[in-house]
């Protein structure tokens, strides 16, 4: 979420950078002028005109900042980020749903810093620069645990989740075993709850990171993104994050994915992020079993394997991720694009599951979903043979 975060004010050694960090070769890159995120494509995805912020998330370095790129927004004071009545449990929401997230901004404080095991997609989950999404998917979790909007979040204490995560690395040493998630660095999932890309067109969270695990030589920044945002070509990861496009057939992008970047948009820049000093994975996810799914995958992976270059196939990997979907989630969708639960919700081949952070979800029957995952990996042998998969779930 968090992208074009390589904007004004972040160069290296600017007094700012200094304050935060302390040290030179962490500075963000300098968006180039014209970047973006000024851009009315930007603005279309992003127009904020009000923001909920909770004081101390005002008073801050990153809180001036982001509010000195909104004059004249509407600032409302809130206690907490998570409480705040006109967003959260507000069923009137529901028919707003894209205007929120298009238009509201909450600025707070993470208090929690806390990094977790993982071992699925990194080997760490890292405490996260946001929360909520300006894009609107129709299968997200993060509104499971806010209510009936799920904006973005931005906690202005950026310094201080970069000082833990870097305690963090440092406490693993080096990387001993090699595992699925990377065979030498280990891997900080950065963007469980958010798009670093999207995060980047109003905060300079994502270029803080970036820099910060460009000089973290034992480890990986990850985050997994479905919108382009061209301002994270400045930022000079020298390698050390991943970013992991996640693509599904474009005719369930259409229906699913609503306000995302294209498809074919996604994969065409995989090779400039590449070359940008970026790791480029991909998410095969959701996959979402409707009538000729198995055709339209087929298709989506043939044409990966026909405009990807060989540069990018050769440090290619991939997650493949089945739909998780939630009973409370698909009540919210009836409300707003009902339409979209014709394919997410299917009682007749779903049942009930406990996910790891103990929420109640439904997800594909064990037999239905090792079938299908089966039939996909034949697929990738058949049609990319070249995209190892890292792991599926």
């Amino acid at each position: 979420m968090d992208q074009s975060s390589a904007g004004a004010g972040s160069a290296a050694g600017e007094p700012e950078q200094q304050a935060l960090f302390g040290w030179a070769d962490t500075a963000p890159a300098r968006a180039p002028q014209g970047a973006f995120r000024d851009s009315p494509r930007a603005r279309r995805m992003l127009d904020v005109r009000e923001v909920y912020a909770e004081p101390a998330a005002l008073d801050s370095p990153r809180g001036q900042q982001i509010m000195a790129r909104l004059p004249g927004v509407r600032v409302t004071e809130v206690d907490s980020h998570w409480r705040i009545p006109s967003l959260h449990g507000n069923d009137g929401n529901v028919e707003r749903w894209v205007r929120v997230k298009t238009e509201t901004l909450v600025l707070g404080v993470k208090h929690q810093l806390v990094t977790r095991p993982n071992g699925r997609s990194a080997d760490w989950i890292a405490p996260g620069p946001s929360n909520g999404c300006a894009m609107s998917c129709a299968y997200c979790y993060v509104p499971r645990r806010k209510g009936y909007a799920n904006p973005i979040t931005l906690f202005t204490n950026i310094e201080a989740i970069v000082a833990h995560i870097r305690r963090h690395v440092r406490a693993q040493g080096p990387k001993t075993e090699p595992n699925q998630c990377d065979p030498h660095a280990w891997v900080y999932d950065v963007g469980e709850n958010g798009d670093c890309s999207v995060d980047a067109l109003v905060s300079d969270n994502t270029a803080d990171l970036v820099a910060a695990f460009r000089g973290l030589p034992t480890a990986k920044a990850s985050f997994a993104t479905k919108f382009v945002n061209p301002d994270l070509l400045a930022l000079d990861p020298r390698g050390r994050t991943r970013v992991r496009f996640s693509v599904m057939p474009p005719e369930d992008a259409r229906l699913l994915d609503i306000r995302t970047s294209p498809v074919a948009e996604r994969i065409a820049a995989a090779a400039d992020f590449l070359d940008a000093g970026y790791e480029v994975h991909f998410n095969l996810s959701p996959v979402v079993l409707r009538p000729g799914w198995e055709r339209s995958w087929a298709e989506l992976l043939t044409h990966l394997d026909d405009v990807l270059p060989a540069r990018v196939k050769e440090q290619a990997a991939a997650e493949v991720i089945m739909l998780t979907h939630n009973q409370a989630l698909h009540e919210v969708n009836l409300g707003w694009h009902p339409r979209a639960e014709e394919a997410l919700w299917r009682p007749d081949i779903q049942e009930t599951k406990r996910s790891q952070n103990g929420a109640l979800n439904v997800r594909y029957a064990l037999e239905v979903k090792q079938e299908s995952l089966a039939r996909l990996r034949r697929l990738l042998a058949e049609r990319a043979p070249w995209l190892r998969v890292r792991y599926a779930f």
